[in-house]
């Protein structure tokens, strides 16, 4: 595999990661509004949806990192990073997607809290996607040598440990079966 592919990878894997969430971004505010019109097989159709855009979403992290450490370190990262890009902590954390989505899982979290129960079967499918998603991009980032040293963002500590604080503190906002344990502080 030339340093190409593994850019290639990593980029194309990524516009599809995030196309994915775009999706997301529309079926849960589709959901949202579905449930307040108290129309409960329209907002499962919305949740079951998201529910395999997160799934789709960890395939594409998972896609995403199909090549070697090597082309990661000397290639792929060094892209991330000045001149390539004009900040010097470049993140997907900078995406208006993510700031979208968040947007709306904070919206959401005191209706997952009240949610009918017809809807708690597909609820949890859909917080399995998140850890499912969630655990794909934490594989990604031990292979590039996450548990080594920190991310592009966060350069001390373990972008590994890092990442889990993230996650820990995603699943609180859509799961409020399943709190964040303590000491983990909601971070965005």
């Amino acid at each position: 595999m030339t340093v190409i592919q593994g850019q290639t990878l990593w980029r194309g894997f990524h516009w599809a990661f995030f196309i994915n969430v775009q999706g997301l971004i529309i079926c849960l505010r589709r959901f949202e509004a579905q449930l307040a019109l108290g129309q409960l097989d329209q907002a499962q159709t919305e949740l079951q949806t998201a529910t395999e855009l997160l799934l789709a979403s960890g395939a594409s992290m998972e896609l995403a990192g199909s090549f070697n450490r090597h082309e990661y370190e000397h290639s792929v990262r060094q892209s991330m990073t000045p001149p390539q890009v004009q900040a010097d902590n470049f993140s997907g954390l900078m995406s208006w997607e993510h700031a979208a989505l968040m947007q709306i899982w904070k919206r959401l979290r005191p209706i997952f809290e009240q949610l009918p129960v017809s809807l708690h079967p597909q609820h949890q499918e859909f917080v399995n996607a998140y850890v499912s998603l969630a655990t794909a991009h934490r594989a990604v980032c031990e292979k590039f040598g996450g548990n080594e040293g920190g991310s592009l963002r966060f350069e001390g500590g373990c972008a590994v440990e890092t990442l889990d604080k993230f996650s820990a503190s995603r699943r609180a906002l859509i799961d409020p079966y399943h709190p964040e344990p303590p000491g983990c502080p909601v971070q965005f």
